[in-house]
């Protein structure tokens, strides 16, 4: 019998500043990673490498990049054991002229990138010929999960065409190595993100939808191939549940998601416990302040305990002496009491003035122990601060000034922790939401629209891929329009 698969997915789409964003982590980040990631019991990694906007001819960057990913499946097959999965959007492929402006680790995906239709042979067959040759240095992959939407897509195309994209690709692995698997990623849908495209308007697929498209793959007898996903059930009543490994997505962190440590609950833990009969995926997007529930998540699919004192070990596991203070900042973080959170944060910012020797799960720090707690010390003051900005607005009568002051407050805390990770994307908070909602400011409100990710166009084609690519700067933006109110409400 394998062994269950217990994974994480390193997502490098976002663009922002190391070692935030996978994508610029160096070798020595993806070592130590990889050991935390082992020490905790999970044995698959999947990666994204954000090949899609790989420009041709490819920038040094870019080549760095594919050498390093390559790089790193060796190092999880030979010195932990552990398979190696990347992932490919199905027919994403990049402005080559936009693209080449940038270097990778900066490229903004939105901007650089474009559907290729699936009904157009010689288009397709210059895709799948690009792709070739830039899969051939990562053929030591154990498979290639492709996933049937967001961002894939095309106006009009069916569910054959997506299946014949399937095959497309598993004739490639069939010249890249023998044995390679082709892993079919079910999420909204094919012809469901298809009609996304035609309309404008989102909803996810009926399971029959996706069901027809794994009868036309079973046709083709990709062998060998598998499933992931997020519809379990079905596949189990087609008599394939063995060859999938359920991917339950955002069990451990939201995608995209403004940088922000989550702990507490049953999500992550109750989430691995549900491990399929050939295991389970979770995903991050900012590994290094998302250990908690990485933690969590992998307790549960090993069916271990995840207490309190849990956490502590594993706290301590991260930094001797510390777990208790460790997990009582993670506690403060997940409430809704600022006083609790100001009482946290004097002993982490001593530990800050102190040499510290990182513990045997040092590589999930993902380099400096002190960046990890002055990050703790960020988040807090900026979660503190929502709080009280929070009950300044809702207090009635309400007082401006009080709210001019909170506000202020949460402004400067907000702008710190942003400039310290420089994440620009979506930014979705339901209680600062509810706070710049109730402040009625005009800036505001229109800021707030760009949420919607439907943008401006001719067709509802090009109306979705604007509202992608204005979504890529909407954290900045909202900050700039805070500013704005800010000032808006001192002069009334």
């Amino acid at each position: 019998m394998p062994e269950k698969i217990i994974g994480m997915y390193v997502h490098q789409h976002w663009a922002y500043k190391h070692p935030y964003a996978a994508r610029t982590w160096t070798l020595d980040d993806w070592r130590g990673y990889c050991d935390g990631l082992h020490r905790l019991g999970y044995n698959t990694v999947m990666i994204w490498p954000v090949l899609e906007i790989a420009p041709n001819p490819l920038t040094e960057s870019d080549k760095e990049n594919i050498e390093k990913i390559a790089q790193v499946i060796n190092i999880l097959h030979q010195e932990y054991g552990m398979k190696a999965l990347l992932t490919i959007a199905p027919n994403v492929a990049a402005k080559n002229e936009a693209a080449a402006k940038y270097a990778f680790q900066e490229r903004p995906f939105f901007y650089c990138d474009y559907r290729v239709n699936p009904g157009d042979p010689a288009a397709m067959a210059e895709m799948i010929a690009w792709r070739e040759k830039l899969l051939r240095p990562l053929a030591n992959m154990d498979g290639l999960v492709i996933i049937d939407s967001d961002p894939g897509g095309y106006p009009g195309s069916t569910n054959e065409e997506f299946v014949d994209l399937l095959m497309a690709h598993r004739n490639i692995l069939d010249r890249l190595r023998p044995g390679i698997e082709l892993v079919y990623w079910m999420h909204a849908g094919w012809e469901a993100y298809c009609r996304y495209y035609a309309t404008a308007e989102f909803a996810m697929g009926p399971d029959e939808e996706t069901v027809e498209t794994v009868r036309l793959l079973e046709k083709q007898n990709p062998e060998p191939w598998g499933l992931t996903g997020g519809r379990f059930s079905a596949m189990e009543a087609m008599g394939h549940g063995a060859r999938m490994f359920p991917f339950p997505y955002g069990a451990i962190e939201g995608e995209p998601s403004f940088p922000m440590t989550n702990f507490g609950g049953e999500g992550a833990y109750a989430t691995g416990k549900s491990s399929g009969p050939r295991g389970i995926m979770g995903n991050a997007q900012t590994h290094c302040i998302q250990l908690p529930n990485t933690f969590a998540f992998a307790r549960g699919a090993q069916g271990l305990s995840c207490a309190e004192s849990d956490y502590v070990h594993f706290a301590n596991d991260l930094i001797p002496g510390q777990g208790e203070g460790i997990v009582a900042a993670w506690k403060a973080l997940a409430g809704t009491d600022a006083a609790q959170m100001a009482g946290a944060e004097p002993k982490l910012k001593m530990l800050a003035d102190q040499s510290i020797t990182p513990g045997p799960l040092k590589g999930l720090l993902l380099g400096d122990p002190k960046r990890f707690i002055n990050d703790l010390v960020m988040q807090l003051r900026l979660r503190a601060s929502l709080e009280e900005f929070h009950q300044a607005v809702f207090t009635r009568p309400m007082d401006k000034a009080e709210v001019a002051a909170s506000f202020a407050a949460f402004i400067a805390a907000a702008e710190t922790w942003q400039k310290q990770h420089n994440y620009k994307n979506n930014w979705s908070w339901p209680r600062m939401e509810e706070a710049l909602l109730k402040l009625d400011n005009e800036s505001l409100n229109s800021a707030m629209k760009a949420h919607s990710y439907i943008g401006e166009g001719q067709t509802p084609f090009e109306k979705v891929q604007n509202g992608f690519l204005t979504v890529e700067t909407y954290t900045p933006r909202l900050i700039e329009a805070m500013k704005k109110a800010l000032e808006e409400i001192r002069t009334l």
